[in-house]
């Protein structure tokens, strides 16, 4: 769902930046006085946030078919994130995985930044965690069960709802920007007709990834999602470091290898606008790959920039596209990359120092 820049107007697209700071802002402000009020017993969160902004990075590089649409689909990760990183970080740590992807690999449009983040974070770590996640994960559903059964199922039940509908938010918003950037190619009710759809399906598949990467924290060290009363588990668990290093292993072998086997379909909104006539399936909305949208001078002026950043543009070596081992050397990168600029803004920002009990918050 990355949008690129012809599909905004530079109003619309500003709007959204400044939407976007503004989060992020009120973000930085809520973990900084986090901080201050808490004594952190883990010190585990910097590398769990560096950890799990590599895993989003490397996931959202497999993209999934959807049977029987010519289409694919790939995590977007915001739900995922706030599970253990809660809101604030996890919404920061997005914009790391988004800005990175755009800058150095040119997936998603630079002027598009702002609504992409918006449009990929702020619904799954705002919308999903405080309306879907918190309040199913601290309900008494399933509460007939024994306490680690009921557990799991409350994980995934936020997991698969809260995905299906912030990807629905997410879908929706892309069309709201593309009508008031005046496209006119792209009536508003038939693109929501297309768009929303095809996003539930995507949705409904996130929340069985997110799902399981949960459990599996869940099994090994329950401690490190948000809102889990740990009592209630066995106690058999592994240590902080050993399921981190288990997931950090994870984001190398989707970003090196499992990447090379990622669906070649559009994604659900590429296919919502040009269609997939290749392989039969309706054109859609019709729109020309080579040309649509709005041209300005901003959207030339970022795509300038990001021609200059970008060193493996679309995941691939520059100028030898078919090369697979492009595709790996991204994966691997991209997953590096994002971890450290990641952990270096926890540590600029001061987040998640560790504390020592009898010392003054």
């Amino acid at each position: 769902m990355h949008m690129a820049d012809a599909l905004l107007s530079p109003g619309v697209a500003a709007t959204m930046y400044a939407a976007t700071a503004v989060t992020a802002g009120i973000s930085i402000s809520r973990l900084r006085k986090q901080e201050k009020l808490e004594v952190d017993p883990t010190a585990v969160k910097l590398p769990t946030m560096a950890v799990m902004s590599a895993l989003v990075f490397a996931g959202q590089m497999i993209n999934y078919t959807i049977p029987g649409t010519g289409s694919s689909g790939h995590l977007c990760g915001g739900m995922m994130l706030t599970a253990l990183l809660g809101p604030y970080a996890g919404f920061l740590s997005m914009i790391v995985v988004l800005t990175i992807q755009c800058l150095f690999f040119a997936d998603g449009g630079l002027m598009a930044l702002g609504a992409n983040v918006w449009n990929m974070a702020f619904y799954g770590c705002f919308v999903g965690y405080f309306l879907i996640y918190l309040p199913i994960m601290r309900s008494k559903l399933f509460s007939g069960r024994d306490a680690k059964a009921a557990g799991r199922l409350k994980i995934i039940l936020a997991s698969i709802l809260g995905c299906v509908i912030t990807l629905q938010l997410g879908a929706f918003s892309v069309v709201a920007e593309t009508s008031l950037s005046g496209i006119t190619e792209l009536p508003f009710g038939t693109f929501c007709g297309i768009m929303l759809p095809i996003h539930l399906a995507i949705g409904l598949v996130e929340g069985l990834i997110t799902a399981a990467v949960l459990l599996f924290v869940y099994e090994t060290r329950p401690e490190l999602l948000r809102d889990v009363n740990t009592a209630e588990t066995d106690g058999k668990h592994w240590s902080a470091v050993g399921t981190l290093v288990m997931l950090a292993v994870v984001a190398l072998v989707v970003g090196g290898g499992l990447s090379l086997k990622a669906s070649s379909k559009p994604d659900g909104l590429e296919w919502s606008i040009f269609g997939n006539a290749e392989e039969g399936y309706s054109a859609n909305m019709g729109l020309d790959e080579e040309s649509y949208g709005v041209e300005s001078q901003a959207a030339a002026a970022a795509q300038s920039i990001q021609e200059k950043t970008a060193f493996l543009p679309d995941y691939a070596f520059a100028g030898d596209e078919e090369n697979p081992a492009g595709t790996s050397v991204s994966g691997i990168a991209g997953s590096a990359i994002v971890a450290i600029v990641a952990a270096l803004i926890c540590v600029i920002g001061g987040f998640f120092r560790k504390k020592h009990e009898g010392l003054p918050a």
